[in-house]
């Protein structure tokens, strides 16, 4: 499995989680995975288990960024793609442009394009503030 098709199965996975949780529906991450079809597979556990941990900083770093919105006002899949990237670039060893892509690839695929123009203008705000700081 690319890294490619394992982001698709963590969006896939972390959207499952964030309607159970909507709805109040229990559940186990592990099972969630599992019954995915994957391999054992640690970056995607990795990033499962590290956005769901990491998830409150996340959404306080995506409102930072965003500009003239919360992500609490984008659909289910851009906040989660966004979030992933966030996560990706701060606590993984992926390049950043690795990361920048692959998030607008999964928002070219499956969010609307005024959508992938605010999460990539969100995550490059982001680099060129943190470029700033460095």
């Amino acid at each position: 499995m690319t890294r490619s098709e394992a982001r698709v199965k963590v969006m896939t996975i972390l959207y499952q989680i964030n309607i159970n949780d909507d709805n109040h529906i229990p559940y186990e991450i592990d099972k969630i995975i599992d019954e995915n079809n994957i391999e054992n597979e640690s970056f995607i556990k990795d990033l499962v288990n590290g956005v769901r941990n990491k998830n409150k900083e996340l959404e306080e770093l995506a409102n930072k960024y965003l500009k003239d919105w919360k992500i609490n006002r984008l659909d289910k899949l851009g906040s989660i793609i966004l979030k992933m990237a966030f996560y990706e670039i701060i606590y993984m060893d992926t390049p950043n442009i690795v990361v920048i892509n692959e998030a607008i690839n999964l928002a070219k695929e499956y969010c609307d394009e005024e959508l992938t123009k605010m999460i990539n203008a969100t995550l490059d705000s982001y680099l060129k503030q943190r470029k700033e700081v460095d």
